[in-house]
């Protein structure tokens, strides 16, 4: 039976959504997994071995053990029980599988859809390179996982930003291929037309960075007030004539403080643009301004409520998924504006 090319469509897009909704998933596991400490459990790579979890008492004895080897287990949890290692196992363990599946679900349709030739040459490249970047993802995943099995019981937070910052670089790309798709047509992100959204945008990938730096730093378990850092806006244990950039990158005080004054400029560009909608007639558009508007104010409050309840880790999971909602929007509205 042929597949005429509007069936093709409906499948590339059917496809597309379930990858957005794969890493939209996978995201959100792997902020659980950061948030609840359980990262290190398994201390190798095991790119085809770690595909079963222990099935055998013997077997999580052993990996028990690799983890006692760890700087994690002897400085923070050396009382730690078998039963309470088995629960941070699994959350490292379903966020692997979960890398693993995504692969599977990206590669086989791509496959077929290469050798029924559905895609032109652009097209086909841009898939590719997505592809190899879900690779690239698992590699600096393990890249990530390594900076904390020797001398640190906490994985580099430079890492962790460069790992989160690549799961958001590959769902955007989904997100604006499947926006080309169910809308019929063949936009491109890296135009100079109305640039001013497409800053936004990338206000808010830095702004995911530097919070990855305050979860890797655990940045959040000082200054639980807002607005103000304690008793000013500024932190007063920060003097910035004695750092260098490296310092302050490093400093738990610098990195809230850059992630909280990072929120306000977005809030303020976000209005801005909103503004420039209006008074240009464009209201064509904020239907899908609002959306991104409302997101954003919803996010900021979920940051807010996060810090000062002491970061309660439900809080801080929706600050996360939030934060990929966010990225939908204001994807979208540049894709309505391009």
């Amino acid at each position: 039976m042929q597949i005429s090319k509007m069936d093709y469509n409906l499948i590339i897009r059917t496809w597309l959504l379930l990858m957005i909704i794969l890493v939209f998933l996978m995201i959100m596991v792997g902020g659980l997994t950061r948030l609840t400490n359980s990262g290190l459990s398994i201390t190798e790579w095991e790119l085809f071995k770690g595909i079963l979890p222990p099935l055998t008492e013997e077997t999580w004895i052993i990996y028990f053990n690799l983890y006692k080897e760890i700087p994690q287990f002897k400085l923070i949890n050396p009382l730690m029980t078998l039963e309470e290692f088995k629960v941070i196992f699994y959350w490292e363990y379903f966020h692997r599988l979960f890398g693993r599946v995504i692969g599977l679900v990206y590669l086989i349709p791509l496959i077929i859809f290469t050798f029924a030739k559905v895609f032109n040459k652009k097209t086909l490249i841009t898939f590719y390179f997505i592809f190899f970047l879900i690779l690239l993802q698992g590699v600096i995943g393990w890249y990530m996982v390594e900076s904390g099995l020797t001398s640190n019981v906490s994985v580099s937070h430079y890492r962790l930003s460069l790992h989160l910052f690549l799961a958001f670089v590959i769902i955007s790309f989904l997100i604006w291929n499947y926006l080309n798709y169910k809308n019929n047509e063949n936009k491109i992100f890296f135009n100079l037309k109305l640039i001013l959204p497409k800053i936004f945008f990338m206000f808010i990938l830095f702004q995911i960075i530097i919070g990855a730096f305050v979860s890797g730093l655990d940045a959040g378990l000082i200054y639980q007030t807002w607005p103000k850092m304690n008793l000013s806006y500024f932190p007063d244990d920060l003097k910035l004539i004695d750092f260098n950039l490296t310092n302050l990158f490093n400093n738990q005080s610098f990195v809230q403080f850059l992630h909280r004054t990072t929120a306000y400029l977005i809030l303020l560009l976000a209005l801005f643009i909103g503004f420039k909608l209006y008074f240009k007639k464009e209201k064509f558009f904020l239907f899908n301004y609002f959306a991104v508007f409302v997101v954003l104010i919803i996010q900021v409050f979920l940051g807010i409520f996060t810090l000062i309840s002491g970061l309660n880790l439900y809080l801080a999971s929706l600050h996360q998924i939030t934060s990929v909602i966010l990225v939908y929007t204001v994807l979208n509205l540049n894709y309505k504006l391009s």
